[in-house]
């Protein structure tokens, strides 16, 4: 994905003249689809405002889209060399265990942010940065830490406590619930397919896909067309961040003079399936294995 996306817009100033859907498009598949979107953002406010080159301090960057504190706090750091704490899931594993922080996370990202602020040096802060998170990338790994090879280890309260394997705790996860909903493929009979694009707001926003129901405990169906539908068996799973999906698929044919209460029709050179988010593909590989 990394090397296909910054071979289309290797620079700043490409990525800020692309369009929305260029950029969701080369994304399908990744989810966090806010992300793509904030990065188109971010690059125009850039290009426009900051002559092309990312501001360099904490409090300025914060103000880009998509940009939340371990975000400025690495370009600040790493990128400008600019003493600013940066904390993700690698450096809270290793401090946790590090001090041997017993309150779990979230709760103890606070304390975690505090001790990693002090523990910043003035002289290389973005050196510091990187190498505290590859060490909790290769080293002090979430499960079984190599803390034998570990340079930290005479100073690691977690290992002389034998808890570096329950450090950090974490909070018992609750279980995702489960939503259900229908997905409509139309075939037009000179090989056309009916797509959507999705509201700007919610989840998916702006991505292109099959037309479907609401997504709920108790959906109704909405075909985007009147038509004879074929219901499969198989069903469509997907797990989103905060819950289960079960699609039930329904396809038809229909021919040229078809007129669709919503969406459009698009031939297949005219748009990619495999740039479909992923639930969407899933449904389109049940449905031409059918």
């Amino acid at each position: 994905y990394f090397i296909k996306f910054i071979s289309k817009w290797p620079t700043l100033e490409k990525l800020a003249q692309a369009d929305e859907g260029e950029i969701t498009g080369a994304w399908a598949g990744l989810g966090y689809y806010a992300r793509a979107r904030n990065l188109l953002k971010c690059a125009k406010i850039v290009s426009s405002d900051y002559g092309g080159k990312f501001p360099s301090d904490y409090k300025t960057l914060l103000k880009l889209p998509g940009v939340g504190p371990y975000t400025a706090g690495a370009i600040a750091s790493i990128a400008f060399d600019k003493k600013e704490v940066v904390v993700d899931g690698n450096v809270e594993r290793v401090i946790s265990r590090l001090f041997d922080i017993k309150i779990p996370l979230p709760e103890s990202k606070k304390e975690i942010t505090k001790i990693a602020k002090n523990l910043t040096p003035s002289v290389r802060p973005g050196d510091y940065a990187q190498a505290v998170m590859d060490l909790g990338a290769t080293v002090c790994t979430p499960i079984a830490p190599k803390c034998l090879v570990c340079p930290l280890q005479q100073h690691c309260l977690s290992y002389k406590n034998g808890s570096q394997n329950l450090v950090p705790y974490k909070r018992k996860k609750e279980k995702k619930p489960t939503r259900y909903g229908y997905m409509y493929i139309v075939k037009r009979t000179d090989d056309a397919y009916l797509l959507e694009r999705r509201p700007d707001k919610g989840l998916l926003a702006g991505m292109l896909g099959w037309p479907t129901s609401e997504w709920s405990q108790n959906p109704k169906e909405s075909p985007p067309i009147v038509s004879e539908w074929k219901t499969y068996r198989t069903k469509i799973r997907h797990t989103f961040t905060h819950f289960h999906l079960e699609i039930t698929l329904k396809t038809a044919f229909v021919n040229l003079n078809c007129k669709p209460k919503r969406g459009f029709f698009a031939l297949v050179g005219e748009f990619n399936s495999n740039e479909l988010p992923t639930v969407f593909k899933k449904a389109f590989d049940v449905h031409q294995e059918a």
